[in-house]
């Protein structure tokens, strides 16, 4: 009982670590309302309320919870397009959003109108509480609106809930198709003149009351942990031509054909849509928005009413084309897709070679389309929050997204900690254990998540209060890896023995090497949290490590076990780590790193990243080309595959591509060298490139680098924002230096220092670089050589 009562007392400080907790006062006398069944699964239902105003308040906050999505129109205009988040921030939560509803008020007689589709199953990323519902409220200055039972509530008749889509198992994605028959429609309400004052609800239902804010099964709720959707509205498609003959379409269009014609859609590149349309039909003629993917699971399926008639189909779907399957008969007036997502892709990377730059571009592309209510491993097959995944997005986040992505990576951070399986962390958030009752660790990705997630986020950010709340559960999970007598961690299977989809992957060692990261991720918490009592242990097991790998994994001109076949994620893993000694790298570059290519996307750029870290910049672009040549190449391809094998793509989508992180960290050269980025390094590394500009939305403020390098001179242009100080890294190329300009005047001359500045100091020089210290600014640096 004891034990019990701790539980609950840990799990509520939990939950008010991680987000605002809605108390009682946030939602006043609200009720969660519904029709008298919990469900069903894929159900629409539509909720209106009218009320008067007699003045506008000076703040009009509402706080809305379902379960599990809704859309919102306040007076005929649409105010939030798909609120919500699925299910949940821990165990036995709930988000809910706020949104500010003062533009859309007027006095005299409003009307708040909320289409909620309720999911009804738990699956990767949502874990089902198993009633729909709606919870509002909101606090008009005078009066306050409270969802109950004077509000008016109708199952949507024209949406199927047997529609079917999302995949056959509980392995695949949450959402379903649409399915919509505009002949069942509710007048107003489903042709798009959206919820007028003067629409006739008579004949609705009042909803059920079904209980109060924080009550069971819907649980605590939790504040939206990231921003509302970046919604850009409609806009038409870049071309439309028949996917029979390729023939160009101009709308409108009129299928006089006795056949079902196709119009192939074309994205800029592959984005998280809803397609919309607009048609003149006869009654009974069914129109299908489906994307031309392989893995794509849902679809949209609109059933014609007579006349000129509009349709969205609400669940996003991805890719690069749709496809608008049109029956004989019907006239097509308008093909649009809204594209929305987290935040927006602010980063950006060029260079002199249009290959690297267009592969940076396809990298960000496929990070942002991983990314929704979570990131995830794939928009399209699973959309699961797999950490391991995290891990290979993590990096990039902070060079391509602005500050949603940021929160999302929190979320992830938040989400993993609390749905952890007694000391174990989870592959999987909600997790393997909310449908099918065991732990999903996949001990590679939990490892990983402790490094090159949580500590890289808060190196990244500096905020402290997250690397709080995950501590102590990572401390707890590195302590369920017992030791051997080598000295070495015993190996942890996990649910699946699995690191890497590539050739021949050597388990054991990499898992070791994965532990030792996060022992000394894990220590550097602890020295930023104060928790010197667990320095003694922590260091026990990073020495014993240390101490042992070398005699039990090198084997002459690798990394790795001696009955396995050379492979080269072990060597990568070890630079990257410190294990490796210096001696070994140019036979682990040019022996393994660069000629053997066994791993998959998910550990490539570790690869990549591990050659980086030996100086042979040039070796690593070698590599990263040849790598991803084949795709880069593909005119129609704008994001990255799951694998390279041919024969085994897997999604052309899939969150292990991280090149943009290499290319801005290391060819780039930006980075920061203390906590959330006060200080940073500025230090391209050319390889045989010309030119390379970077932006990089770091916490601090964005950072735009430009660089360029011709036999005569360096040429180096970047800002360094408020409350920063960068060190800049000028190459002396084997030239001897004739002057260094700082911002057009002349500092450096026959090797010294000629002037001085409170704002500019020298560093360091040695055989390889001059590197100066700058404060706040813009600064231009031109090395001239003799």
């Amino acid at each position: 009982m004891e034990l019990k009562k701790r539980i609950v007392v840990f799990f509520c400080v939990f939950i008010t670590s991680i987000a605002a907790v809605a108390n009682s006062n946030s939602w006043g006398n609200a009720q969660w309302i519904w029709q008298e069944e919990a469900g069903p699964a894929n159900t629409w239902v539509a909720f209106r309320k009218e009320f008067n105003l007699k003045d506008i308040p000076e703040n009009a906050l509402a706080n809305i919870a379902v379960d599990t999505k809704y859309w919102l129109w306040v007076n005929g205009e649409m105010v939030l397009f798909e609120g919500g988040l699925a299910r949940g921030a821990a165990p036995d939560t709930n988000y809910y959003d706020e949104v500010n509803l003062k533009s859309y008020l007027k006095e005299g007689k409003n009307t708040i109108a909320i289409l909620v589709w309720y999911w009804g199953r738990t699956r990767k990323v949502h874990d089902d509480s198993g009633k729909g519902g709606l919870l509002f409220y909101a606090d008009l200055g005078q009066q306050a609106l409270e969802s109950d039972n004077t509000w008016k509530m109708k199952v949507h008749p024209a949406y199927d809930p047997k529609s079917g889509g999302g995949g056959g198992s509980a392995n695949r994605v949450n959402a379903y198709n649409v399915k919509f028959d505009a002949r069942k429609a509710l007048g107003d309400w489903s042709d798009q003149a959206w919820y007028t004052s003067n629409y006739d609800d008579k004949d609705w239902n009042k909803p059920i009351v079904k209980g109060i804010a924080n009550n069971k099964p819907w649980g605590t709720l939790v504040k939206r942990a990231i921003p509302q959707w970046n919604d850009r509205g409609l806009v038409n498609y870049e071309s439309l031509t028949l996917k029979s003959n390729k023939e160009k379409v101009n709308l409108p269009f009129k299928n006089t054909t006795d056949s079902l014609l196709i119009i192939r859609a074309k994205l800029p590149f592959n984005q998280q849509i809803t397609p919309y349309l607009k048609v003149n039909s006869k009654a009974g003629k069914t129109i299908v928005a489906d994307m031309d993917n392989p893995f794509n699971m849902l679809k949209g399926t609109y059933i014609t009413k007579n006349g000129v008639q509009e349709f969205e189909s609400y669940s996003w779907i991805n890719g690069h084309f749709v496809e608008y399957s049109i029956p004989a008969g019907v006239e097509v007036l308008e093909l649009k897709y809204r594209w929305t997502g987290v935040g927006e892709m602010t980063g950006h990377f060029e260079c002199s070679d249009p290959y690297f730059s267009r592969l940076w571009w396809m990298a960000r592309n496929t990070l942002y389309v991983c990314a929704r209510d979570g990131f995830m491993d794939c928009p399209d097959r699973e959309r699961g929050l797999w950490i391991g995944d995290v891990a290979d997005q993590t990096g990039a986040v902070f060079y391509s997204l602005d500050n949603a992505g940021r929160l999302l990576l929190k979320k992830g951070i938040d989400n993993t900690i609390a749905y952890r399986k007694g000391d174990t962390i989870q592959g999987l958030a909600p997790g393997f254990g909310a449908y099918r009752g065991k732990s999903s660790e996949l001990t590679g990705q939990s490892l990983q998540f402790i490094d090159q997630v949580v500590w890289q986020y808060y190196y990244n950010t500096g905020d402290k209060k997250t690397l709080e709340n995950a501590y102590p559960s990572i401390l707890k999970y590195l302590k369920l890896w017992n030791m051997q007598p080598n000295g070495l961690p015993e190996h942890r299977k996990g649910y699946a023995n699995w690191i890497d989809w590539g050739i021949d992957p050597d388990q054991v060692p990499v898992n070791v090497i994965l532990y030792y990261m996060a022992l000394n991720a894990t220590k550097k918490m602890a020295i930023t949290l104060d928790r010197k009592q667990d320095l003694e242990w922590l260091n026990l097991r990073i020495k014993s490590i240390k101490a042992n790998f070398e005699k039990e994994y090198w084997q002459g001109n690798r990394y790795g076990s001696k009955d396995k076949l050379i492979e080269e994620r072990v060597s990568a893993l070890a630079i990257i780590s410190g294990l490796a000694k210096k001696e070994h790298y140019n036979i682990l570059v040019d022996s393994v790193l660069v000629p053997v290519k066994k791993s998959s996307p998910h550990m490539e750029w570790m690869v990549e990243e591990a050659i980086m870290l030996t100086g042979q910049y040039e070796k690593g672009l070698e590599r990263m080309k040849v790598r991803y040549e084949e795709q880069v190449n593909m005119e129609w391809l704008t994001t990255l595959y799951e694998k390279f094998l041919p024969k085994l793509r897997g999604t052309y989508n899939h969150a292990w591509n991280a090149p943009n992180y290499v290319l801005s960290r290391y060819i780039a050269g930006v980075k920061p060298t203390s906590v959330a980025w006060e200080t940073f390094e500025v230090k391209p590394n050319f390889a045989y490139l010309t030119t390379v500009k970077q932006i990089v939305p770091s916490v601090k403020g964005v950072i735009i680098l430009e660089a360029e390098k011709t036999d005569k001179v360096y040429q180096v242009n970047f800002n360094s924002p408020a409350k920063t100080r960068a060190t800049v890294y000028l190459p002396k190329e084997e030239k001897a230096i004739a002057k260094i300009l700082v911002n057009g005047k002349e500092i450096w001359k026959k090797g010294k220092l000629k002037t001085k500045s409170k704002n500019l100091k020298l560093i360091d020089e040695d055989e390889d670089f001059i590197s100066f210290e700058v404060e706040e600014g813009k600064w231009n640096f031109a090395t001239i050589y003799k």
